[in-house]
């Protein structure tokens, strides 16, 4: 029997949605490892006169959008190492992170907490849960934003 590219593409993704939602509900995957499902493609971008890198999301990632997701990272400040309530969540400590040019834009989202509560500054891994929203149109903007988030740990 054969399938042709299209139908065996609908199949696989099918199956990785229905086994995505259930992951997700059992809070078996890391999500970074969804987040990180993109597509990027150079282009020449006119207003900077250079070329850039595009992402796309995948329809896995786009599935996210959102919906309340938890997701463990490392706190890179914005201003200083005080308790903030607008803050950089990276996968990848701050040597390795996307401000540091070692990492795509994939690995890091912008967070604001819930009610303006502030968190203070750990190297350790902290845990956030919040509604992702995910802007893939704006290379002036951050990727992954996490709202109305909440310190889990």
């Amino acid at each position: 029997m054969y399938i042709c590219g299209s139908t065996m593409k609908n199949i696989l993704l099918t199956i990785g949605l229905i086994f995505y939602g259930s992951a997700a509900q059992a809070q078996l995957i890391d999500v970074w490892s969804t987040l990180a499902m993109v597509d990027k493609k150079k282009e020449f971008n006119v207003d900077y006169g250079y070329e850039i890198e595009k992402i796309s999301v995948t329809p896995l990632v786009q599935a996210l959008e959102n919906t309340e997701i938890e997701v463990n990272g490392y706190f890179i400040p914005l201003s200083g190492k005080g308790k903030q309530n607008h803050f950089m969540l990276s996968s990848l400590p701050a040597n390795m992170c996307f401000f540091c040019g070692k990492a795509g834009p994939e690995t890091a989202m912008q967070v604001f907490m819930k009610g303006g509560k502030k968190v203070a500054y750990s190297d350790n891994k902290i845990k956030l849960k919040g509604k992702l929203i995910i802007n893939p149109n704006s290379e002036n903007e951050i990727l992954y934003t996490l709202d109305q988030a909440e310190l889990i740990n």
